[in-house]
């Protein structure tokens, strides 16, 4: 089990501090994250907190998975490895044109 741990379920509003305190009740938090949106910034209703130990991460799993935060239930579990990204996405072949015009000579 690694120590990074996936948290969702946030409520919208939560700041990363608070994220650090509620795990930091079970051990070393090392990093806590919240993903927002790109555009306008606001909460995407997870993130992501490192704690100290495998040990600590999974007291804190045990222990917060299922719980209320805000009027939301957390689902907090271990964090899976981020699947590498490939490319720039779809769009397929964009290359040449070939013949395009009419027929024959027209001029």
């Amino acid at each position: 089990m690694g120590s990074k741990i996936y948290v969702g379920g946030l409520p919208y509003s939560t700041a990363e501090q608070e994220l650090a305190d509620l795990f930091g009740q079970h051990g070393a938090v090392t990093s806590a994250k919240i993903i927002t949106d790109k555009y306008t910034g606001q909460s995407r209703g997870f993130g992501f907190v490192e704690m100290g130990s495998d040990a600590e991460a999974k007291a804190a799993i045990e222990a917060l998975n299922g719980t209320e935060m805000g009027g939301r239930t957390l689902t907090v579990n271990e964090a899976k490895p981020q699947a590498p990204r490939t490319g720039f996405g779809g769009g397929g072949n964009r290359g040449g044109g070939g013949n395009r015009g009419g027929g024959g000579d027209r001029w």
